[in-house]
């Protein structure tokens, strides 16, 4: 039987990012948002301090590939605000969501209360407002969708809890703030490479066929979890919908940097890029240490979970 092609070919020059390159002291560099903004693409990482919490940096770059961290920290745990008291503990996993010609970005804020999802808001990542906390404890992952669907935002997240357990749930607003009409509409597999928990990844974008969402799923194994990236097809018109989820992974821990780290074994991601060429660059966070980066196919992702698929539910 012949080899399968990968469907994310890795950059040859993995790791992109490690800190070595941040010019203030971190202990790794992992789980970027990404965005394409005015022509180059900007990266904002999250790392660990060397007390264990995590902060946001900013590293901008002309290829993709290539990145140059700004010299000081993009996002620090608030002080003086009502947000101090749920980011004590770190702020993590920032995904980078566009929407209506500015950029909102959902964070998980931790503290001694479990962890919540912050939002902030920018237009040029110069400046940043934050706006609210948009869930209750214990809440992680949470990724919108860039339109409207009749009047509302959607957005979809994961709860951090083995109820129901550890799937992924969509739910609507009308102010980006308030949200509710919550419904789980994509569990694990038992059995399978998603058996243990799922939740999402990269925010989803729009292709021909649906909404195309890049999620993480874990598998139980008697040397540790093992987390591995997963591909969803959202309906165009009802993101709640969903088309198909590819049967099998897209990408796993297969490097050095990726098997072994602060957290070993672990391919995950919170942004990708798609292109006008019809490829999507995609960007993780190896073993939760360094930052690696890949491209695919956008049609390749698509015609995968329709031709390939497992139930969502």
């Amino acid at each position: 039987m012949k080899a399968q092609a990968p469907f994310i070919k890795r950059y040859k020059k993995n790791p992109i990012l490690t800190k070595e390159d941040v010019p203030y002291p971190v202990a790794t560099v992992h789980n970027a948002g990404m965005v394409k903004h005015d022509g180059r693409y900007i990266m904002l990482f999250r790392s660990h301090l060397h007390n264990g919490r995590s902060i946001i940096g900013r590293a901008d770059s002309e290829d993709g590939f290539s990145f140059i961290v700004h010299p000081e920290p993009f996002l620090a745990p608030a002080t003086g605000t009502i947000f101090a008291d749920y980011e004590e503990f770190g702020i993590e996993d920032l995904r980078i969501n566009p929407i209506e010609n500015e950029y909102f970005l959902t964070y998980s804020a931790y503290s001694r209360h479990g962890v919540r999802i912050g939002l902030a808001r920018t237009k040029d990542f110069e400046s940043i407002e934050r706006v609210a906390l948009i869930t209750q404890a214990d809440l992680r992952n949470v990724v919108i969708f860039p339109v409207k669907f009749q009047g509302r935002y959607a957005r979809l997240d994961r709860p951090h809890s083995e109820i129901s357990p550890w799937s992924i749930w969509i739910s609507y607003s009308p102010d980006l703030v308030h949200w509710g009409d919550s419904e789980v509409i994509m569990k694990p597999v038992p059995y399978h490479w998603d058996e243990m928990k799922i939740g999402p990844g990269a925010p989803p974008f729009k292709t021909d066929r649906g909404w195309l969402h890049i999620y993480h799923g874990v598998f139980k194994t008697m040397g540790g979890a093992v987390y591995r990236l997963g591909v969803a097809l959202h309906d165009l018109d009802d993101p709640g919908k969903i088309i198909g989820v590819s049967d099998q992974w897209i990408l796993q821990p297969e490097d050095p940097w990726e098997v072994s780290g602060y957290v070993p074994n672990v391919v995950f991601t919170c942004g990708a890029v798609p292109e006008k060429d019809g490829t999507l660059k995609i960007y993780w966070g190896g073993a939760d240490t360094v930052l690696c980066a890949g491209t695919a196919v956008i049609d390749d992702l698509v015609r995968l979970c329709l031709t390939q698929s497992r139930a969502a539910l």
